[in-house]
């Protein structure tokens, strides 16, 4: 099983960047993929969710807006678009699986990436 995790890197405050998370080793369409994130010195913080058959999205209040989550099940891949990026938005990005809701909600994932670190940084 592996999730890995591309596109971060340094950009200016409301600048924008794209996230992807390729999976491979399991029933991708089976499963929540998740967005979880670790700034630095802080714990981890849910980012944003989507459902299996790409129907329900979620986001925290702090990304709502800004953040948009899509999957495209036939190359395995979820993707988190990142737009007006603040400073505050800079951590690592983790994304993650999980077969249950109940389970994205308690930060309790099946499987996890490595990480893509953001720097939202003039």
């Amino acid at each position: 099983v592996q999730l890995v995790e591309s596109g971060g890197g340094l950009v200016q405050p409301g600048g924008s960047l794209r996230l992807s998370c390729a999976a491979s080793g399991f029933t991708f369409s089976n499963y929540y993929i998740g967005w979880v994130r670790q700034a630095p010195g802080k714990g981890l913080e849910w980012v944003s969710d989507i459902n299996g058959d790409v129907t329900r999205t979620n986001y925290a209040d702090s990304v709502k807006g800004r953040f948009t989550i899509s999957r495209d099940n036939a190359k395995n891949t979820v993707y988190l678009q990142m737009t007006s990026l603040k400073p505050e938005d800079t951590a690592i990005y983790y994304c993650a699986a999980s077969r249950f809701r109940l389970c994205v909600l308690a930060g309790s994932f099946d499987y996890w990436g490595q990480g893509t670190q953001v720097t939202v940084s003039s």
